[in-house]
């Protein structure tokens, strides 16, 4: 079977809305322009949960989603991974909650869940089907028109060229999900664990409006590891 389904070369394509189930963006290279641009119609967020799976053999640190609106210009709402603290970081309105101990082995799929609620501020991560330590954050909701990146990290609203290039994904991303509440327990498991699960309500990986700028390549999904709960 071909597995090579579209190369996307250095200009920006249609948004358009596809069925990405069962295939991954590969983001070849180190760059300051590769990303996709997901649309998000909905301007106001009390809680938030982001979903995906990565697979890189970068050492670096590096930005994985990012969602940023004009109120808050930079770190909306972003998962990243710090080599020089080997921590999982996740932004909300530019405050960083930080989770070390985390096994983010280099060529290895990382499923990776985010959960963060503005009635409490607390901030979770989830990695491998593993939850991690719950840690204050922010409480107050995220509002304004939203930016979502994938594979660049946002420092400034409606910027798509010119990123650095030294936070810039490079690998291979998927199953790319965002809700507008805290996902239960049982659902992020589910998901971890590539069971049914209820799809993201924001953001819908089987139903993903976002147009790509940069080389980017969309390849049939490689068959994650199972993950024992």
């Amino acid at each position: 079977m071909k597995q090579l389904i579209c190369l996307v070369m250095l200009v920006a394509n249609a948004a358009a809305i596809q069925d990405m189930s069962g295939k991954m963006v590969i983001f070849p290279e180190r760059s300051d322009e590769n990303h996709v641009k997901v649309a998000v119609s909905q301007t106001s967020f009390s809680a938030v949960t982001v979903c995906h799976r990565s697979f890189t053999d970068l050492q670096r640190s590096h930005s994985i989603f990012s969602l940023t609106t004009p109120d808050i210009q930079s770190y909306g709402f972003q998962t990243c991974y710090s080599a020089d603290r080997k921590e999982m970081s996740v932004w909300v309105k530019s405050v960083r909650a930080d989770f070390g101990s985390v096994n983010y082995e280099p060529n290895t799929w990382q499923s990776i869940c985010a959960t963060w609620d503005s009635g409490s501020g607390l901030v979770q991560l989830w990695m491998n089907g593993r939850a991690l330590m719950k840690k204050y954050n922010v409480e107050f909701p995220i509002t304004g028109q939203p930016q979502v990146l994938l594979g660049q990290e946002q420092s400034k609203y409606d910027k798509l060229t010119g990123f650095i290039r030294t936070m810039s994904f490079v690998g291979m991303l998927t199953d790319v999900h965002m809700w507008d509440y805290v996902l239960s327990t049982c659902e992020i498991q589910n998901y971890m664990a590539e069971r049914s699960f209820t799809p993201g309500n924001v953001v819908n990986w089987a139903a993903l409006d976002s147009q790509t700028r940069g080389r980017l390549m969309i390849h049939e999904k490689q068959i994650c590891p199972l993950i024992t709960l």
